[in-house]
């Protein structure tokens, strides 16, 4: 068993996420400023596409995240349209249900990650024969470090990223759009601007002004709605206003002056974001990893709704091990099945600074048991639940108060070897076998 030891742990396997991060923040820039030049390459309707060439079904209205039970009723998240289901409405992360009812004869797939990462490897792999930089950073999206394209001319540039189309394309399937510009947020914006499988080159002032700064500032990463709401109030709707009217100093008032002044220079245009290729050993997240689940069927189950929330805690807090980091402050939701009804936000506090499951599920319990209990004692069901750490440390400090169990410390290591070789499924803590029955656990969804 000996030689075994110290396998790497995998925090990014399993974790259907969007993106590792959803903003250029200052640890992604570069530290000097000169001209560069970001390619973004995004596949259209990722899922689907992979979906309408592996079973033919091109042309067809399709949904991946749907299914029908056996008495037919739809159940699920549509988690990508194809285009020919979008032209009837339907979008990602409306329900499979709703999008049933836009159009009853859509086709409905369940997701299948595997197929899906195996492919995005594969392009992977043909994007490293065009740039010594690659970042992958979705399973659909893609940065190249371009700036040896800087002196070609325009038509040159548009042959590379038409060539690199043709190549995936050719091996692949599968088509995507292109950006080319010269701050990475631009190269993202401009991507999205002719797709499925366009071009958009912005390489100038002129480019910028005609095709980025019409578009709102929430088409920007790092601007959601709250934000968005702020910059609105400010006199400022489009990308334009606020590269033309705008000033850091007025960012800086709004959001602080770190990321104020960080989210000014992403909107305009200025930000220095490096083309990251892989997480290095030192990465540390900025902010502690979350989970979100939605159940296939609301439950009035208490004790398998428990185990819901055993098995987000055992998610993050393996994550949390994997990136050294540990959380005190925790936060989360959960919410009921029924329609209109929101979510039920919690807030709780362990003993100390730690990542054992054990410390943080019985924290989260003593907090949100009672009212779960409740609600499941009136028949009220349970349909989802969300936790995140808010408070992190990247320290290995000793807490003076606080102690951890080291024959536990002890015991969640050995387990974590043991996912860390085998994979998370074979081995896992008591509390997390009993769940919501359903078919929305995504590893099990196309066994």
């Amino acid at each position: 068993m000996s030689k075994h030891k110290n396998h790497p742990y995998q925090p990014e396997k399993d974790v259907h996420r969007i993106t590792l991060y959803n903003t250029v923040y200052p640890e992604h820039q570069h530290k000097s400023r000169k001209e560069r030049l970001y390619l973004h390459y995004d596949f259209a309707c990722f899922y689907a596409q992979v979906e309408q060439r592996r079973k033919k079904l091109y042309g067809i209205p399709l949904i991946i995240g749907g299914w029908r039970k056996d008495n037919g009723q739809v159940k699920g998240i549509v988690a990508t349209a194809s285009y020919e289901a979008r032209e009837y409405g339907i979008k990602t992360g409306m329900s499979a249900f709703e999008a049933y009812q836009l159009y009853p004869q859509v086709c409905m797939l369940q997701v299948d990650y595997e197929a899906y990462t195996a492919l995005s490897k594969q392009v992977h792999y043909i994007m490293k024969q065009y740039a010594p930089v690659i970042e992958r950073y979705s399973m659909d999206e893609y940065f190249m470090e371009v700036d040896f394209l800087k002196d070609k001319s325009r038509q040159q540039i548009d042959d590379f990223a038409w060539k690199l189309q043709c190549e995936i394309y050719e091996y692949t399937g599968l088509v995507g759009a292109i950006g080319v510009a010269r701050s990475k947020t631009y190269a993202k914006l401009s991507s999205g601007l002719d797709k499925p499988k366009g071009r958009t080159l912005i390489l100038s002032e002129e480019d910028e002004r005609t095709d980025i700064y019409p578009l709102d500032v929430d088409e920007v990463w790092g601007v959601g709605r709250r934000r968005y709401e702020h910059i609105l109030a400010e006199g400022f709707k489009t990308i334009g206003d606020v590269a033309e009217r705008g000033s850091e100093k007025t960012f800086i008032r709004l959001f602080g002056a770190n990321f104020g002044k960080m989210l000014f220079q992403t909107i305009t245009g200025k930000d220095q974001g490096r083309v990251m290729p892989e997480l290095s050993e030192n990465y540390k997240p900025k902010e502690g990893p979350g989970y979100g689940h939605t159940f296939s069927e609301g439950s009035t189950d208490l004790e398998r709704i428990k185990g819901e929330f055993a098995i987000a805690i055992q998610k993050v807090c393996y994550r949390m091990r994997a990136y050294g980091i540990r959380g005190r402050s925790f936060s989360g939701m959960f919410g009921y099945n029924r329609q209109g009804a929101g979510g039920v936000g919690f807030r709780f506090v362990t003993d100390g600074y730690t990542n054992i499951d054990d410390y943080i599920y019985k924290a989260c319990m003593d907090k949100v048991e009672p009212a779960i209990q409740k609600a499941c004692e009136h028949g009220i069901e349970i349909r989802n639940l969300a936790i995140h750490p808010d408070q992190i440390d990247k320290s290995s400090q000793l807490d003076v108060f606080f102690q951890e169990d080291e024959e536990l410390k002890a015991q969640i290591k050995a387990m974590d070897e043991i996912k860390n070789r085998f994979g998370q499924k074979y081995i896992c803590r008591g509390n997390t076998l009993l769940r919501v029955e359903g078919n929305t656990h995504f590893l099990e969804r196309n066994a």
